[in-house]
């Protein structure tokens, strides 16, 4: 007997993913077993659930607001973008293929089963399904065949919150053109308004809230001011790409234009005096005490972009003069002597690395996807002081890494064995199929790769997100430069999240009308 209710928004970033994270910790603070949903998500920045299965981080986060584990039911749809006109698409955690997007606006009708499938799965599970829409329901040119918002909405019989971003100017324009777009169906749906990212006196508000009920004729439902909370954003419409300052410890993150899972990066924000940075241009980079390759959609046409436009030779200056370079995924894979393409997984062909490790990388078209758990071991340069700080991540990549000088005998820890991508400590190694641990592999490739003092590579994202290791790192690199970081927030950044769910959850409360909201539950369908 499972209620829902759903979040569309009047654009992209309007607050959709916020509101729904909020919603989820409400509800399970309130003794509900809750879970999100979201048909179709347009992401880079994914996630391996403990099945090895492939879903968008928005409804990770979700869940954890809810206190569930993530499963690939709640995200059944993934499109992660290859190009300007193309994705992969990933159903049920699985790829599906690469299309264009004529291709797929012909295709996704034929994804409808799959999408009920999944919710009804999902709704056996818990008492409130909480499910977020995609970009704005009055696209009009995308409304055929629409499977992520009213047209979700009407096939699980939702009732729908509609957002709007007042920060961004024109809210009232935004609510009252998106309702006037829908169809009179469509229209009885959303029970209720919520002006988002307010910031100043709500009374000076309100004669523009009684116009828009008055025009409108549905009631506001909440306005949520502008919050300081810090959690995952969604992909290249992130705040984050923005910052231009500088702390005392200084971390450079290269932004690629197709740059994936760059939330492996936000641990490092909570440190009053550090500054995270994501830089385009060589002219952007400074002098950073950390650079960061991050993961990439296509590795080797980012890893040309950097050639082209002189990030390339920056970086390589960068650690040239000693400052740690650290790649992950997609940007391990660039530091290598070469990436080759034989099956055109990307680009086809083969692309010579930055030769700062001494791997190469064959892309295939099996993506590897697991869960991964395990010690640091015993790493040379300033990052030597992690060494035994316990982590639990998970790869997802295409391609398979060897190392390029394996006649020379070194097996150590900055040595990957050369037929296998897993990166494991000890004898464990996860199976691609189930992500469940196996034991007795005889080729097994450490967390972390270093054959220099100063350069690194993973496949493992989430490395820094448990315990202190966030914060040893940090610390390494204030000694290094030889200042002092002030004692921030704890670095455990499961533990800060959860702090942040809690603090949205206080935010809605505040300033929601919860009881209009669990009206609105009452009238919604039975799943």
């Amino acid at each position: 007997m499972t209620k829902v209710i759903m979040i569309q928004g009047t654009m992209s970033s309007a607050g959709k993913s916020f509101l729904a994270a909020g919603l989820c910790r409400i509800f399970r603070q309130d003794g509900y077993r809750t879970a999100p949903f979201k048909s179709q998500n347009m992401a880079l920045n994914s996630y391996i659930t403990s099945e090895g299965l492939e879903m968008g981080r928005a409804q990770v986060m979700q869940a954890e607001a809810a206190g569930i584990s993530p499963m690939v039911c709640m995200n059944p749809i993934l499109l992660k973008p290859t190009s300007h006109t193309g994705s992969q698409v990933i159903v049920n955690g699985e790829v599906l293929g690469n299309m264009s997007a004529r291709e797929y606006f012909s295709y996704k009708k034929k994804l409808v089963p799959f999408i009920g499938e999944a919710f009804e799965k999902l709704s056996k599970l818990c008492d409130i399904i909480v499910i977020e829409g995609a970009g704005s329901p009055a696209e009009i040119n995308l409304k055929e065949n629409d499977i992520v918002n009213m047209g979700l909405a009407r096939m699980v019989d939702a009732p729908v919150l509609l957002a709007g971003d007042i920060d961004r100017g024109g809210v009232f324009a935004q609510l009252l053109g998106t309702l006037m777009l829908l169809e009179p169906e469509e229209r009885e749906r959303v029970r209720g308004l919520v002006i988002n990212k307010f910031r100043g006196d709500k009374s000076i508000l309100d004669p523009g809230i009684e116009m828009l009920e008055k025009r409108g004729g549905v009631p506001v439902t909440g306005v949520i001011p502008f919050l300081d909370i810090r959690l995952e954003d969604e992909d290249s419409l992130t705040g984050r790409f923005d910052r231009r300052e500088t702390g005392l410890v200084d971390i450079a993150v290269i932004r690629y234009p197709r740059i994936s899972n760059f939330t492996d990066f936000n641990v490092f924000e909570n440190s009053p005096d550090v500054s995270v940075r994501y830089v385009a241009s060589a002219s952007e980079l400074g002098s950073p005490d950390l650079i960061f390759l991050p993961g990439s959609k296509n590795t080797m046409g980012d890893l040309k972009w950097m050639r082209q436009n002189g990030l390339e030779a920056a970086v390589k200056k960068m650690a040239a003069r000693g400052v740690p370079v650290f790649g992950v995924c997609g940007g391990f894979q660039m530091l290598g002597d070469g990436i080759s393409d034989p099956d055109g997984v990307e680009e086809g062909g083969s692309v010579r690395g930055m030769e700062l490790l001494p791997v190469r990388t064959v892309l295939t078209g099996k993506k590897e996807r697991r869960q991964a758990a395990g010690a640091i071991p015993e790493l040379p340069g300033v990052l030597g002081g992690l060494m035994g700080c316990h982590y639990e991540g998970y790869e997802i990549h295409m391609g398979r890494t060897h190392r390029a000088d394996i006649d020379a005998g070194n097996t150590g820890a900055g040595a990957p064995a050369p037929e296998r991508s897993e990166m494991r400590v000890g004898s464990e190694t996860s199976s691609p199929a189930s992500g469940r641990s196996e034991t007795g592999a005889d080729e097994i490739m450490p967390p972390v790769i270093s054959d220099a003092k100063n350069v690194y590579g993973t496949y493992i994202h989430g490395l820094f997100d448990a315990g202190d290791t966030a914060e040893r790192l940090l610390r390494a690199l204030a000694e290094k430069k030889g200042v002092s970081l002030r004692a921030g927030e704890s670095m455990d950044y499961r533990s800060f999240k959860e702090k942040q769910y809690d603090a949205l959850a206080d935010a809605l409360r505040a300033h929601m009308n919860m009881e209009e909201i669990y009206g609105m539950l009452k009238d919604a369908r039975l799943a």
